[in-house]
């Protein structure tokens, strides 16, 4: 039986990934959308999902925490 807490949804990205080119004809550079991010529940966090020169690439970046000393 499919309950609230196993239930799967669909995460769509919380955030779309660009990296900017020049244009020899314009002051504004030319966005090129390269993937997308996914902020984590706790949010400390997100995955990154991108293609880089055609290839795959996964990235999961963390909030800095100082280590007690």
């Amino acid at each position: 039986m499919m309950t609230e807490q196993n239930k799967t949804e669909k995460k769509y990205p919380t955030h779309i990934v660009y990296f900017l080119r020049d244009k020899a004809d314009s002051e504004s550079p030319e966005w090129i959308r390269t993937g997308a991010a996914w902020t984590h529940a706790d949010n400390e966090g997100m995955n990154l999902s991108l293609q880089v020169m055609g290839h795959p690439v996964s990235l999961v970046i963390r909030k800095n925490k100082p280590k007690a000393e």
